[in-house]
Formats: structure tokens, sequence, C-alpha cells
């Protein structure tokens, strides 16, 4: 079961009425709280003054909510950043390089160090996302390609062994690192419903890149641009 599912079928019962009064002419910027608990037939009782304690339950789950959000400075690699609750979207890259990568057996591929092209990742609420990318530089024109690995689907990601934690309030570094270990410490075992995304057959591909620069050749190109997944 999602997040989204959890909260579909989550029963939400009112609790309590907050009423806030303002002052008016020389008293307008003076508010009074009034709380109004609710019974179970959902009639409001008396008013009451509102007490430190209920406050600070409110702070508490405000804070609860909001926490998670990432701070600090802002790594260079970093190319789109929104924060906000519910629409969190992180866009950032890394060059091509080598990188640890583990396999189910049957795949007969060894776990080692590969090489692979340029990535680009895209992570929020919805999970996470990944592209290649041949260019040097990233202007907004760069043209993007299927990401030539297992358990991609077009350019999302099954993420399904990796187990990790995640930072409660990270610095943006942090949580770049979090997204980029679910992925590279995922265990590679199956092709996504696109299909082989190098062409040709991926694990020749591979096996190929463990011990030369990755063949960008051999990537498939999405008929898409950085410039749309900035929006």
């Amino acid at each position: 079961m999602n997040k989204l599912t959890e909260q579909l079928k989550s029963l939400y019962r009112p609790k309590a009425v907050l009423i806030a009064y303002q002052g008016e002419n020389a008293r307008a910027s003076e508010y009074f709280l009034e709380l109004r608990q609710i019974d179970k037939n959902g009639a409001m009782g008396e008013a009451i003054p509102v007490t430190y304690s209920f406050m600070n339950d409110i702070a508490a789950n405000f804070s609860e909510a909001y926490s998670g959000i990432p701070s600090g400075r802002l790594p260079e690699n970093l190319l789109f950043a929104d924060t906000r609750k519910g629409h969190e979207k992180y866009i950032w890259w890394n060059p091509p390089r080598k990188r640890m990568m583990y396999f189910v057996r049957n795949l007969g591929i060894e776990n080692a160090e590969y090489h692979v092209p340029g990535i680009i990742y895209i992570a929020g609420e919805s999970g996470l996302s990944v592209y290649a990318y041949k260019d040097i530089k990233l202007p907004e024109g760069t043209e993007l390609f299927r990401a030539p690995f297992f358990n991609t689907s077009g350019d999302n990601v099954c993420l399904g062994t990796a187990k990790l934690q995640k930072p409660a309030n990270p610095a943006f570094h942090e949580l770049l690192e979090y997204w980029e270990k679910k992925f590279w410490l995922t265990e590679f075992s199956h092709l996504g419903g696109g299909g082989n995304p190098t062409k040709s057959n991926l694990v020749l591909v591979t096996k190929a890149a463990k011990d030369k620069e990755f063949d960008t050749d051999e990537l498939k190109p999405l008929n898409k641009k950085l410039k749309d997944i900035l929006k």
C-alpha cells in the first residue's frame, strides 16, 4: 500500500474547532483564540480558552509534516529544486564515471564497478526517474536518452531492494546522496516495460563497460530535452 492509498483510506474525525477573533480599531493587531470541542455526534461544545498543550500538539504535528525539507548550501550539480510539501522535485546530474553495480545471479553479470554515461536524476514524491546524456556541458537543449540500466522503464526506476532510511532534516547534498544510493545499491534484476534500453543487448553492453568507457552510441534517444524536465 503506497502513501496516497493510505491517506485515502484513513478516516479523519473532527476533533475541535479553533476560532480566531481579531480586535477592531486600536486593537486590530490583537487576537483572541477560542476552542470548541466536537463530540462524537459532530456537535460543537462550549467555548473554552486555548491551552498551551493543544497548541503544542498542533505545532508538533505541523513540524512533523514539514520535516525532511532540505536546507543548506546548494550542490553545484543541482539543476532544479522545489521544496514545497506535496510538490517536491529535485533535478541533478552526475558526469560519466565508474559505479559499483549489483546484479541478480541469473543475469550472469559480475558485481563490480562499471563505466556509466552522464546521468540526470529527478526525485520527488512520486519516486525517482533517471536519464542519460552525452553532452559535456548541460545547456537546456541537451538531448536526453534512456538510462542504460536494468530496473528502468522509460525514465522511471524500480527501487525494489535498496533499504535505506531517508534523512529527517537533510542538507541538499545528503538528500541527493540518499536518492543515488537508493538507485545504485539496488540489485539490478530485470528489463523494464520498455524492453531493452540500449541498441544492443543490455547484458553485453554492461559487461563491455567494465574495462572501458561506456559506448554512448548504444544510447536510445527519448525525443526529450533537458528543458522539458526543468519546467
